[in-house]
């Protein structure tokens, strides 16, 4: 007699509630953020560390790939300790993806956006979006507006997909001869729209905007929205930069602003830059337009599926219980920032430069001192390590883009060390 197979009932799995999310609830109003600490940081405590942006170049100043130095918000910390400890270590499981859904839609009200989380998506980082949204929404041999200078993927990815980069430099309003402290960059509307015309149908909008650390108006993203309404133009919306905004400025989602937007907005974003987790590999789409919903349902499988589960275990860790470190974070950068200001309106005031509104990236000019590859000359005159502007564009030539989310001493000695190659060639 054949012993009848029975078929065992599949368990209910429900996410194992980080303890750290505990702990910052109930410590509200507590940075846990150590600013003496970040203070008391040197270049080798930084090299050990581990990171590629302090040991790429070992004895200079990392201040070129965008992350912080500022270490873990404690609720991350101890989450991923946690689920290390019970080795919650596999592939992603869908309860996961359902929980960074939810606290990304939650860390949206910030910016007052309601958005659904059955449309936010995990994906392990910004790229793998832009990615998929090249490859199945502007698709080969059409091309992409890029307003330069740009984060540097946004320049070569396309070309690996057959798709044509458009670069658009920005408009800097009121520059001229003097070093442009109260300028402001703005978009190239009449060359933007000459693109579309011309048969172009996708545009990068990064906001706030990595390197110039610009952020966008609502009516400057209504006017944007126009066009491409009137030329069926799709908007990829990289809002990773989105909770690094200073005084006087607001982070607006794109696809928040009314029903066009969304419907136009291929929007990703993470808690990546503002938790510094990068490595954890967990960033999210967010999906307004139901077709693309579906789009991305049947055709990007595995993009999802290289999602690591540590990292949705850490960002839904910074999303629900990390907000009074970031805080701490924020304070810190502006402080900084505040540095960069004055150092650029007084040993630098022959570099054009445009004070950021937002992200802690500084693009800088060197371009009125002669100097037409500053990377390379404040790399092997200064020991400091920053972004060459080309990379960002061909309007980078003689800029430098300049990461200042360190600890504010090494800040203090990165501007000393190329004030002091800069006087030595007699350029200040």
């Amino acid at each position: 007699m054949r012993t009848p197979i029975r078929t065992p009932k599949r368990p209910t799995f429900r996410p194992h509630p980080p303890q750290s999310t505990t702990l910052s609830n109930t410590t509200a109003g507590t940075s846990c953020f150590d600013a003496n600490h970040i203070d008391v940081t040197t270049i080798e405590d930084l090299e050990q560390v581990g990171s590629d942006k302090w040991t790429r170049y070992p004895g200079c100043i990392g201040a070129f790939i965008a992350e912080m130095d500022y270490g873990l918000a404690p609720c991350v910390a101890e989450a991923i300790e946690e689920a290390t400890e019970r080795g919650a270590l596999g592939y992603i499981p869908d309860p996961w993806k359902k929980e960074v859904a939810r606290s990304c839609a939650a860390w949206q009200r910030r910016y007052g956006w309601e958005v659904d989380p059955t449309c936010i998506r995990p994906v392990p980082d910004v790229l793998e979006a832009f990615e998929v949204f090249l490859r199945e929404i502007v698709r080969a041999g059409n091309s992409i507006v890029v307003p330069t200078p740009a984060y540097m993927p946004f320049l070569s990815v396309p070309r690996l997909y057959g798709v044509e980069v458009l670069e658009i430099p920005m408009l800097c309003a009121g520059a001229g001869e003097s070093s442009g402290r109260n300028d402001e960059w703005l978009f190239d509307f009449d060359a933007i729209e000459q693109a579309f015309a011309n048969g172009c149908h996708a545009f990068v909008l990064c906001n706030p905007h990595n390197p110039i650390g610009k952020v966008l108006t609502r009516e400057e993203m209504l006017r944007l929205s126009d066009l491409a309404a009137k030329y069926d133009v799709r908007i990829f919306s990289d809002e990773i930069h989105a909770p690094f905004v200073y005084q006087g400025h607001t982070h607006v989602p794109f696809a928040s602003i009314n029903r066009q937007t969304a419907m136009q907005a291929f929007t990703s974003t993470s808690a990546s830059k503002s938790f510094n987790i990068p490595g954890t590999k967990c960033a999210q789409v967010i999906l307004t337009n139901p077709d693309d919903l579906e789009l991305w349902m049947r055709n990007a499988e595995w993009s999802e599926h290289q999602t690591a589960t540590i990292g949705a275990i850490a960002t839904t860790a910074a999303y629900d219980g990390g907000a009074a470190w970031f805080e701490g974070v924020m304070a810190y950068i502006e402080r900084n920032i505040a540095l960069v200001n004055e150092q650029m309106r007084t040993r630098f005031a022959k570099v054009r430069y445009v004070e950021p509104q937002g992200t802690y990236i500084a693009w800088l000019d060197f371009s009125p001192l002669g100097i037409g590859d500053p990377a390379n000359y404040f790399f092997k005159k200064a020991n400091v390590a920053l972004t060459d502007g080309r990379e960002c564009g061909e309007v980078g030539r003689g800029c430098v883009r300049m990461n200042f989310a360190m600890p504010y001493p090494l800040l203090e000695e990165c501007f000393d060390r190329m004030a002091v190659a800069l006087e030595a060639d007699g350029l200040l």
